[in-house]
């Protein structure tokens, strides 16, 4: 299982000479709900603060723009991930490479392979982790039904979606066709998969020099059959069903499951942080890669934050530790 991690810290006179950029899309956000984002604008607000608490010699930026120019910075911390256009997850990283700017996560190229669901299923394949049968229909290329995996159920969404923007199911090929034509119409390739039974196990992972696993998490809900949307994820409609995210220390499943997500990590390194998602079926036995998720979502009430807490750290000693080992790795400091 899990090897135990300590949390790690910013020598002062780092957090004093070092220029740090924080960039996110409500990074400038006054706190609270936001009426289209919900309650991302939160979790920008909390990091925000959080960082502020660190003492760090920040800057704060909401756009793009700030990069377009070579910033008054040494280092980037970008949250700005869904930037309203496809494949912006890799314009900061991109940007960053142009003015010669080390930053938190991944490179662009890793970005793209770990944002595209179908081809960080290509390399979970190819290094021998189960992933159930897929295709990616592309924008602009023929949408055909000889290609789509057999199944009663089908799960369509756009590839590179995040908090399940866009998911969608169908029992027939009309209904995958259809929404698949909605996806295509929004501008989007489409991911189409056989719906699969059971439960999501989370696996996170920060770096302390190699990617290092926080505690399993799984969650436990009333309909695992029913799928969540954007809109109850990111609380902007109720949900009703009872649903809770609880340890994952199974003894049967545990170690198969920590085995095959360390692979993924190494496959995708170093990426700083990141969430590793499988779909458990305890009735059969199967176990399932699902996706990778970069650069995923640091707020205190998602998964990374709380896998996290169950290893012993502070919220705010968890984005200490991402900045410091990669502030390491981008060689400003020494640990």
């Amino acid at each position: 299982m899990a090897k135990s991690v300590q949390p790690l810290e910013i020598p002062d006179v780092a957090r004093e000479r070092l220029r740090i950029l924080f960039i996110a899309k409500h990074a400038l956000w006054g706190g609270g709900m936001h009426p289209e984002d919900g309650n991302h604008a939160i979790y920008h607000h909390e990091v925000r603060r959080a960082l502020e608490e660190l003492n760090l010699n920040l800057r704060l930026a909401n756009s793009f723009d700030a990069l377009f120019e070579r910033p008054d910075a040494d280092f980037v911390f970008p949250l700005l991930n869904r930037g309203g256009f496809v494949n912006s997850e890799m314009l900061i990283p991109l940007l960053c490479n142009m003015h010669r700017i080390p930053y938190v996560g991944a490179g662009p190229f890793v970005r793209g392979l770990g944002d595209d669901k179908a081809q960080s299923k290509t390399v979970c394949a190819q290094i021998g982790v189960p992933t159930a049968p897929w295709v990616c229909y592309r924008r602009g290329a023929p949408v055909d039904e000889a290609e789509c995996p057999p199944a009663e159920r089908w799960v369509i969404k756009p590839n590179a979606s995040s908090a399940s923007w866009g998911i969608g199911d169908a029992f027939d090929w009309a209904g995958v066709e259809h929404a698949v034509a909605d996806i295509h119409n929004q501008g989007h390739d489409a991911i189409v998969e056989p719906y699969l039974d059971g439960y999501d196990v989370q696996v996170a992972f920060i770096s302390i020099d190699e990617p290092m696993m926080l505690p399993m998490l799984i969650y436990e809900r009333e309909d695992p059959s029913r799928l969540w949307t954007y809109y109850e994820k990111r609380d902007l409609i109720s949900n009703n069903e009872k649903s809770s995210l609880q340890r994952f220390d199974d003894p049967e499943f545990g170690p198969a499951v920590a085995e095959m997500a360390m692979r993924v990590a190494k496959a995708f390194r170093p990426f700083d942080y990141g969430r590793i998602e499988f779909r458990l079926d305890r009735t059969s036995g199967d176990i399932n890669f699902i996706e990778i998720n970069l650069n995923c979502n640091l707020w205190s009430e998602k998964v990374m934050a709380k896998a996290a807490e169950a290893a012993g750290f502070s919220h705010a000693q968890l984005l200490e530790t991402i900045l410091a080992d990669s502030l390491a790795r981008n060689g400003f400091i020494v640990l």
